[in-house]
């Protein structure tokens, strides 16, 4: 389990970044996979229209917290 929640965390991790770096310039590396959120949810989502860049920060720290939390947790 703890390797799953250490994979999602590095999968939104690299989203959050990719879709603010694309945001910010246009970022062309794995834009299909890495930039998911930042081009469907987002552009989806009337509420995120003009937090766009804040959108994608926060989920990289989301995927961040999720990395620090399966490396703190109980180990079995």
């Amino acid at each position: 389990m703890r390797e799953i929640v250490r994979l999602l965390g590095l999968l939104l991790l690299l989203e959050g970044v990719s879709g603010a770096i694309d945001r910010v310039a246009v970022q062309p590396f794995m834009s299909v996979l890495l930039n998911f959120f930042n081009r469907v949810v987002v552009e989806r989502l009337d509420v995120l229209t003009g937090y766009e860049l804040f959108a994608n920060l926060a989920l990289a720290a989301l995927g961040g917290l999720l990395l620090v939390a399966s490396r703190s947790g109980a180990r079995t």
